[in-house]
């Protein structure tokens, strides 16, 4: 495959789009889908299914070189009980990943194919930004009684894990899904928010490794070259979305993705009732 400057823009583009909507609770996959309509890459379509997966590499990375300091249990900064929590932070990260990891193995094939389709993303796009407003609305005279991540138990996390299965279907967002279930019960925004950026760790580098070993390893340069610009562009817009939203959820709820979302998914019933489903040539 020859790569010119035009596949490289391509590339860039899709890298800004999954640093943008991989960490603000709007769906990566629904824009995916939508971008995919219009900036096709000129590679094949098991190369590209990988790709949109490792791309995401970039964006986990973003998380790890912002929060390296709070995430090294090692550091020689911290003392013997910062050390410890750090730890028990992990320990609650991997609690929380228990039911990603035997529901996710065990269904995420089948939701692949019979759920990535538009209809089914239009229709989670609406349904969860109308879950996002309820909730806010809901939340308002609650007073949260976590409000710092120390604070968080072995069972608000296992929660937390268990609200992250329902983004197995596509058009949930896994960040929306798992902030969604930490306000719920009981966590501030900015903790269920931060908590949602470590647990994404383990669970994007796993769904990474499997698509890799799933390829295999044999690339061409032009390939290489793809995955390095998608992961590399990926990750500069990731720390600049990961700080504005720490920012941004210090002073307002998120009423505004709820309806971000639903002007979205209206967007793609519009989409699919003039042009057809995109998804169905893929499934």
């Amino acid at each position: 495959m020859d790569l010119d400057f035009i596949e490289l823009i391509k590339t860039v583009i899709l890298g800004i789009v999954e640093g943008l909507t991989e960490w603000l609770p709007i769906s990566s996959t629904g824009h995916m889908i939508l971008v995919d309509e219009f900036i096709q890459l000129n590679v094949s379509k098991s190369f590209m299914d990988m790709f949109l997966v490792v791309i995401q590499l970039g964006a986990i990375f973003a998380v790890v070189v912002l929060n390296f300091e709070k995430l090294n249990p090692f550091s020689s900064w911290k003392t013997k009980r910062e050390k410890q929590a750090t730890f028990q932070l992990w320990y609650k990260v991997i609690v929380a990943c228990i039911p990603a990891a035997v529901i996710g193995l065990a269904f995420n094939k089948y939701m692949e194919e019979h759920f990535m389709t538009a209809p089914v993303v239009a229709f989670t796009l609406i349904f969860y930004g109308i879950l996002f407003i309820v909730v806010e609305n809901y939340n308002k005279t609650r007073i949260p009684q976590v409000t710092d991540l120390s604070q968080l138990s072995y069972k608000t996390a296992l929660i937390i894990g268990l609200f992250q299965v329902l983004s197995l279907v596509p058009g949930t967002s896994r960040s929306g899904s798992t902030i969604l279930g930490g306000i719920l019960f009981g966590t501030s925004r900015y903790v269920a928010t931060e908590f949602t950026f470590f647990l994404a760790i383990p669970v994007m580098f796993g769904a990474s490794l499997l698509k890799l070993v799933k390829f295999g390893f044999h690339y061409t340069g032009a390939e290489i070259l793809i995955m390095i610009v998608g992961m590399a562009t990926a990750f500069v817009v990731s720390i600049l979305s990961i700080k504005f939203l720490l920012k941004y959820i210090k002073s307002n709820d998120f009423k505004a993705f709820g309806w971000y979302r639903i002007a979205l998914g209206i967007i793609v019933i519009a989409y699919l009732l003039l042009v057809g489903d995109p998804t169905q040539d893929n499934v």
